[in-house]
């Protein structure tokens, strides 16, 4: 069924942080809202893509051999393979966009692994 979605009101439904929400299927891929604050742990996804597109904040990418830097409105595809570590000095209101397989810490797993998602 199609139903417009308001970003901002999704976004109110939740406060946890690192714990991505589902918001839509489009085909074998998932729309995720997630909120962001502090590091997350370096990790990489060994057989899916992911991007992070950024709604609210400034975000940090780290990578091992340079920084990216995500402001409003700038999305960023991070290649399978490549570890990475997301870090947020203030809160980062995110919509992240990857097949439906990704689990949040990748090849790692943590008291931060989310396999079982909320759908909002």
């Amino acid at each position: 069924m199609m139903e417009k979605v308001n970003i901002q009101e999704k976004f109110s439904l939740f406060n946890d942080y690192w714990s991505p929400k589902i918001a839509g299927e489009i085909n074998d891929f998932h729309v995720k809202f997630v909120k962001l604050k502090d590091e997350f742990i370096w990790h990489k996804h060994e057989q899916e893509d992911e991007m992070f597109l950024i709604v609210k904040g400034k975000l940090l990418i780290k990578f091992r051999d340079k920084d990216v830097w995500l402001e409003e409105g700038e999305f960023l595809i991070i290649p399978k393979g490549v570890e990475h570590k997301p870090v947020a000095e203030e809160e980062v209101h995110a919509l992240l966009f990857e097949p439906k397989t990704t689990i949040n810490t990748g090849n790692q797993r943590s008291e931060r692994t989310r396999s079982d998602l909320q759908s909002l």
